[in-house]
């Protein structure tokens, strides 16, 4: 399997967009802390044609950092939403049900957030379908069904998935 640099360009802008719409709410509950929005910057300037650098890698590993140091839920989903932002760069054409969750996890995350926060999880994720790229189906078909597990963050990547799957060309 090939991914080309234009396919993972679109599959980060729109993580990054997903990720953006949920960083006031990591803001708000931890403020002063830039490490997702750094993130999520890395993952624009990349979906713009920046080269994919170390940088993507850093900013991923420090917004982990940072979902992993609060104890607010909402922040957590809301910092794990930037680090899938970043990754998304780095898909690997690996026919594993696991690159899935690469896929799907900004838009997942960002819905969790959204939901922990007293919000609409469901409008979260009819935002992010209907900002979805026509790569981004492409892209998710070529993979073998991801497995989401039983969870409610399970059950919002098995919306994404099943939606996205039958999404476009």
């Amino acid at each position: 399997m090939e991914l080309t640099l234009d396919e993972l360009r679109a599959l980060t802008g729109w993580a990054a967009a997903c990720a953006a719409r949920v960083l006031p709410l990591y803001e708000a509950r931890v403020p002063g802390d830039d490490r997702p929005r750094a993130a999520i910057g890395a993952a624009r300037a990349f979906a713009a044609g920046a080269a994919r650098t170390k940088l993507l890698r850093t900013t991923a590993w420090a917004a982990l950092a940072a979902a992993g140091e609060t104890t607010d839920p909402v922040a957590s989903s809301a910092a794990r939403a930037a680090v899938a932002a970043a990754g998304a760069a780095y898909l690997h054409p690996l026919e594993s049900p696991h690159q899935v969750k690469h896929i799907v996890g900004p838009a997942q995350h960002a819905a969790s957030a959204r939901e922990l926060a007293g919000g609409d999880a469901e409008a979260e994720l009819r935002w992010a379908l209907a900002q979805a790229p026509p790569e981004v189906p492409e892209l998710l078909r070529r993979f073998p069904p991801g497995k989401p597990g039983r969870t409610r963050l399970g059950e919002l990547h098995r919306q994404l998935e099943t939606a996205l799957r039958v999404t476009g060309g």
